[in-house]
Formats: C-alpha cells, structure tokens, sequence
C-alpha cells in the first residue's frame, strides 16, 4: 500500500517552516523548480515508503566514495564528479521524502547536518587526493564548517530565522565540488600534470566562497540578534 504525501502546497508550506519562512512558491525560478524537483522525488520515495534516514545513509556512502574514485587518476576525478551530482540529489531528497511524507523529526535532522559535514569533508579529501595542498583544502573546510557553528550559536543566543542566505550555501558547495572535479579529470585527460593544478583552483574556490559567504553571514548574525 502507498504511503501518504503531502500536496505541493502543503509540502511548501511545511518547508517554509523548517526554512525560516523562507516561502518557495515566491523564491526565483531556478531555487522554486530545485525545490519542486526535490518535492517530485521525495513524494514518489515517500509513496515508495523509502524512509528519510534510508536515502540520508545512500547519500553518506556516495560521499565517501568520492575520495577513493579521485585517487584513480582523471578518469576516476571525473567518477568523483558524478558521485558528488548523486550525493546532492541525495542530500536533496532525504529532506524532501521527511516533509512530502511528514516525518521529519528532530533526530533525523541532526543525522542530516553531521552526513552533510561528513560528505563535504570527503568532497575536500577528494580534491586533495587529487592535488590540491592539504592547507588550502583544510582551511576551506574550517571556514565553510565555521558557517555551520555560527548559526548554531545564534540560534542558541536567540536569533530565530536562518540569518541571511549567503553565496556559500550547500549548494554552492556542491556545485564547486563537483566543477572541480570533473575540470580536473577532463584537464588530467588531456595532460595529466594539469590535474593537480586545476584541483587546486578547486580548493581556492571552495576557499574564496566560504570566507565570502562567513562575512555575509557574519552581518546577517548580527543584525538578527541586534533587532
């Protein structure tokens, strides 16, 4: 028997309220069609009564995967690359499937922000593996997790919306993780001392986007808590 889900309407506004009343159905084209994808998805998981913890769990083992298919030269960068495409889908659709089928739940929600910690970390190690410096790598994963505990002490000091968006979001993430791989493996095709080189330009990315977006939300934190 098919499992229960939520109407788009109802799903959106559930979403809202896990989003800091961010409403979707007013957001831009491009972020309104991302979450209604994931809403298609995650309904047809939860009708499937795949469960949220389930597809979160898939999503970790993509992650990790990651590293291990970048360490096998430019055609493994850009297996890398396509794993990182699944494990945002992933990422995408375990918060869906909870919403669209109502069971979200405070648990399942910390297992989701440390499999999202974990899987960036192995994004990092994999443009390592690749050639990027271990400092720079490191550096950008201490500053996009800064992102992280920085809302997390807002929210505990009293700020009760997500603060600002800012341009390092996961997205963003997984949008450089997944560039810089796959430039790295087609660099690496065509001259393979191009791979280390292009990773790195990775890493600087991911670097140059935290620090950016820690500003912006550094700001954002701020006014919050002086309101």
């Amino acid at each position: 028997m098919a499992g229960r889900v939520l109407t788009w309407d109802q799903y959106a506004t559930a979403w809202s309220k896990l989003h800091g009343g961010f409403d979707p159905r007013a957001a831009s084209p491009v972020v309104r069609g991302w979450v209604r994808l994931a809403y298609a998805g995650g309904s047809l998981l939860g009708r499937l009564r795949v469960s949220p913890t389930a597809v979160t769990a898939a999503g970790l083992l993509i992650c990790l995967a990651v590293p291990v298919a970048a360490s096998r030269g430019p055609v493994g960068a850009l297996v890398a690359a396509g794993l990182v495409l699944l494990a945002g889908v992933a990422d995408a659709l375990d918060g869906a499937v909870a919403v669209a089928s109502e069971r979200t739940s405070r648990l399942g929600f910390v297992y989701d922000s440390v499999a999202d910690r974990v899987g960036e970390a192995a994004w990092l190690a994999a443009l390592w593996v690749a050639g990027a410096p271990g400092g720079l790598v490191v550096a950008g994963g201490a500053v996009s997790w800064l992102h992280e505990y920085l809302r997390a002490r807002a929210v505990a000091a009293g700020m009760t919306e997500v603060g600002v968006v800012t341009v390092a979001e996961r997205p963003t993430r997984v949008s450089v993780a997944l560039v810089a791989l796959l430039l790295a493996g087609a660099a690496g095709l065509l001259n393979p001392d191009l791979l280390a080189g292009t990773a790195t330009v990775g890493a600087v990315a991911w670097l140059f986007f935290a620090v950016f977006g820690l500003g912006q939300l550094f700001g954002g934190v701020r006014r919050a808590l002086r309101r």
